[in-house]
């Protein structure tokens, strides 16, 4: 087939969908597949939380997380621009139950935390992060989509990808060709079959940690910042609608809801903001995080895969972990630069 696309993306969550629109946006012919449907997977699943210094150990890290969330604003007009729909993306701030002070932040008074937070118990310490962030991340994909057809980029969905065969002048991928490609399935990706130059090449392992998640209904404005303490986090959207989460199971692709974990999600909710103690959840759901490497630390992100394949016009995006939603500025701007570049030198 010759050459129709400049490039492909294989993997159409946050990662791979912005993307794509951005690569469109800059006038390049590009191809997003999808195993299923847009944003199906992680990227809707997400709580939405945009909390870079309370993610990150590692200072390189936890730099980039920064400078993504500082692109956040842009980023979302952009994306309501070129959709015509609305995005909820909100600076909230967020409080962290904790006396120790972390980058970023500043320590509460109990009376500063009752008049940010009325709801959220009150007789421990606080540590408050104000340049913290929500975005509501399913309106973001089905923006994101719209964005992506407004400027042309040709999706496939329910086309599942098992093979990229990469060189140095592009890559074939399910019979279409063209000059680079982006590998960015989430926890899917090392599934596929890489070859270089006709040679396997190893893909860094990525693999699913599931999480589960709890939304309840709350009067809207009733949690004005997000609130945490360790792996539990409560985060209530304008409409009222309040999640809480999370868990961390490395047990495959496994979408069975554990109830004893849900219970226990409710129980630490409960904890932090009490007048959740005794309600319902209204809704129960699961995500999977896209990990990355032989193992996920138990108190850091591990850094996800960014960059080019050498020798080739392949660029691995995935591995972001808990933090696709949040890196997604900040990826979608590296590897949209050095995919631009190269296409520049080459044209």
């Amino acid at each position: 087939m010759p050459d129709r696309f400049d490039v492909i993306i294989i993997g159409g969550g946050v990662i791979g969908a912005s993307i794509a629109w951005r690569l469109a946006r800059n006038s390049f012919r590009v191809l997003l597949l999808d195993a299923s449907t847009i944003g199906s997977e992680a990227s809707s699943a997400a709580a939405g939380m945009l909390s870079p210094a309370g993610e990150f150990e590692d200072p390189a890290l936890r730099d980039f997380a920064v400078a993504s969330l500082t692109m956040y604003p842009a980023f979302i007009r952009e994306i309501e621009a070129d959709s015509r729909l609305t995005v909820e993306f909100r600076q909230t701030g967020a409080v962290e139950l904790t006396p120790d002070p972390r980058p970023g932040s500043r320590l509460l008074t109990s009376e500063e935390l009752r008049a940010l937070a009325p709801l959220v118990r009150h007789d421990a310490g606080a540590i408050y992060f104000p340049d913290d962030a929500i975005v509501d991340p399913a309106g973001l994909m089905i923006a994101l989509r719209s964005a992506c057809l407004a400027r042309g980029v040709c999706i496939r969905e329910e086309c599942p990808v098992a093979e990229i065969r990469a060189d140095s002048e592009g890559a074939t991928i399910a019979g279409a060709r063209a000059r680079s490609a982006v590998l960015a399935a989430g926890a899917w990706s090392s599934a596929c079959a890489v070859t270089i130059d006709g040679r396997p090449w190893p893909l860094p392992r990525s693999f699913p940690m599931k999480g589960h998640l709890l939304g309840y209904r709350l009067p809207a404005g009733s949690l004005a910042t997000t609130v945490r303490h360790g792996h539990t986090y409560v985060l209530q959207r304008a409409d009222g609608f309040t999640i809480a989460g999370s868990s961390t199971e490395n047990v495959g692709y496994d979408r069975t809801i554990d109830q004893e974990i849900v219970s226990s999600i409710a129980a630490r909710a409960a904890e932090l903001v009490p007048t959740l103690r005794g309600l319902q959840p209204e809704s129960i759901w699961i995500g999977f995080r896209p990990a990355t490497g032989a193992a996920v630390p138990n108190n850091d992100a591990p850094a996800p895969n960014i960059g080019r394949v050498p020798s080739s016009r392949l660029w691995l995006a995935y591995g972001h972990y808990r933090n696709g939603i949040l890196l997604a500025p900040a990826t979608c701007h590296r590897i949209c630069r050095e995919i631009a570049a190269t296409l520049a030198v080459t044209a």
